[in-house]
């Protein structure tokens, strides 16, 4: 039907780079993938090895994906990441991270006496990038940029599962403004949002990076804070509420404190909200004992 010539022309016109990978990792072969929006031209890898062009441990990986192709015989969809520091040589690859869905099948005959794969790379970079961001959007607050309630629930589910197995300890943080609706009648819900925003910095610069933060409603925050018992994690609690007041009057010349209560997964513990509760129950101790102070329970 078609001349050889013209089947040469149709798979380099293919939109997406088929590469004929034999088992030890030598590219054979290198059909379309011309839009250079999209892909680097890899026509100078026909004849070079993976071993040859790309670090050990990534060289590697393709290897382990090409046997597994090669042991399955069926197709075989991968996703994987490539950038100029996986790359042997400065300036031969990508100068920032590119993200790739690759479908690979075996090939029914050898290519020069060795088992081969066609690896078909789709360029998904801005796939991943839209889902990172409505990934972003469905997890945090909008005024904050704290992760939202669902995003919490979820964060506790999997510290709770790891109490249950490993008895890896984590302590939560309930805490929220004291007279918050004084704040928002007297001086305005912009001034109540710009203390909700100025909490959230203050958290984000003082509270330690595998801390988990979020806005859990209205002024209610909670910190998730992993490897921490309640002790320790009071003392923090307490450095926070003291620091508080101080940053509001320094950035918006307003007067409020902050009330909360600290808590410990326990061994009766069946869902993540156990936990929240009993810090809640503290939060609660603490606005009857007068405010501006933080209880563990």
């Amino acid at each position: 039907m078609f001349t050889q010539q013209q089947l040469t022309s149709i798979l380099s016109s293919l939109p997406d780079p088929a590469f004929i990978l034999t088992r030890s990792g030598r590219y054979a072969a290198i059909f379309g993938g011309k839009d250079v929006r999209h892909y680097h031209d890899g026509s100078g890898l026909i004849g070079l090895n993976m071993f040859d062009v790309l670090k050990e441990e990534k060289a590697q990986w393709f290897a382990t994906e090409i046997e597994k192709a090669l042991q399955s015989g069926e197709l075989h969809i991968v996703e994987y990441e490539l950038s100029g520091r996986d790359v042997k040589g400065a300036g031969d690859g990508p100068d920032h991270p590119i993200w790739f869905e690759g479908r690979v099948q075996a090939l029914q005959f050898e290519v020069e006496g060795e088992a081969a794969v066609v690896w078909v790379a789709s360029n998904i970079t801005e796939k991943n990038e839209i889902q990172h961001q409505l990934r972003q959007l469905s997890e945090t607050d909008a005024l904050t940029g704290l992760y939202n309630r669902r995003k919490l629930i979820e964060t506790l589910d999997q510290r709770l599962a790891l109490f249950e197995q490993e008895q890896t300890q984590t302590s939560v943080l309930v805490f929220d403004l004291d007279n918050f609706k004084r704040l928002n009648d007297e001086l305005g819900h912009h001034m109540g949002d710009a203390a909700l925003v100025e909490i959230a910095r203050l958290c984000r610069q003082h509270l330690r990076q595998s801390d988990v933060i979020a806005r859990f409603g209205g002024d209610e925050f909670v910190v998730v804070m992993p490897g921490t018992h309640r002790e320790d994690a009071l003392q923090i609690a307490d450095r926070l509420r003291a620091d508080v007041p101080i940053v509001l009057h320094q950035q918006l010349r307003c007067q409020s404190t902050i009330s909360g209560g600290v808590s410990q997964f326990g061994a009766p513990d069946r869902l993540s909200s156990d936990i929240l509760k009993r810090a809640d129950e503290g939060l609660y101790l603490s606005k009857r004992a007068g405010r501006n102070r933080v209880s563990a329970l």
